[in-house]
């Protein structure tokens, strides 16, 4: 007969977790092609005429008003699937409160782009996957205009990751002294609230006229 200590029973119980595979319980499904309720516009309580489902994707095919989550989050991650159009720029925005006139008055933004002809491809710091005017994404993680790529934001406490189709493009500190200066130095500045709150709403930029389409979002809190 085997006997086991307490000590390894610990040890054997531990093990057995850290092999269980993640539970699905554990992400919210935000957007499962059927229905826009976990969502509305900034500083209104509907959706903002334009947005629609289009063959299970949540998408818009012009300018229209920025959308957010209902609820707010503050340790996540976040993943999305998106496909924009020729020339098309958008953003996703995280930790973004209801101050000021814009969502990206206080969110900081992953960048949605067509690297090779939207007119924001000028430098690394505005491409796809960057921290908009923050920190540059490196090339070459894009899929070609008309494929789905996979975004995951993953924000715990100051520190902040972004992902591309499995890549880590870049992570940052927030309120660190690098981030601060670089704050300082660009139009963010202007807005004393920006990249401040630890709890927001997650956003989706729609101010720019090309199509763009979002499906299999997803998010959790983690610690």
């Amino acid at each position: 007969m085997t006997v086991r200590t307490p000590f390894l029973l610990c040890a054997l119980l531990l093990a057995a977790v850290a092999a269980r595979p993640q539970a699905q319980s554990e992400w919210k499904i935000l957007f499962d092609g059927t229905s826009l309720n976990a969502f509305r516009g900034y500083k209104v309580d509907t959706v903002p005429a334009g947005w629609s489902i289009v063959d299970g994707t949540l998408a818009k095919t012009d300018k229209v008003g920025d959308l957010m989550t209902r609820d707010q989050f503050g340790d996540f991650e976040l993943v999305v699937e998106w496909k924009i159009a020729d020339a098309g720029n958008a953003g996703i925005f995280y930790r973004a409160i209801e101050e000021g006139d814009k969502m990206y008055w206080t969110g900081p933004e992953y960048q949605l782009l067509d690297d090779d002809k939207a007119a924001d491809n000028k430098t690394r710091l505005t491409c796809a996957g960057a921290a908009y005017g923050l920190y540059p994404s490196p090339a070459g993680h894009l899929k070609p205009i008309g494929q789905w790529n996979t975004t995951r934001i993953i924000a715990r406490g100051a520190h902040v990751e972004h992902w591309l189709n499995d890549v880590k493009l870049l992570e940052y500190e927030l309120w660190s002294p690098d981030w601060t200066a670089k704050v300082a130095a660009t139009k963010f500045a202007k807005w004393p609230k920006y990249g401040l709150a630890k709890r927001g709403h997650i956003g989706f930029q729609g101010d720019h006229a090309e199509a763009l389409a979002f499906r299999n979002i997803r998010i959790r809190e983690v610690k």
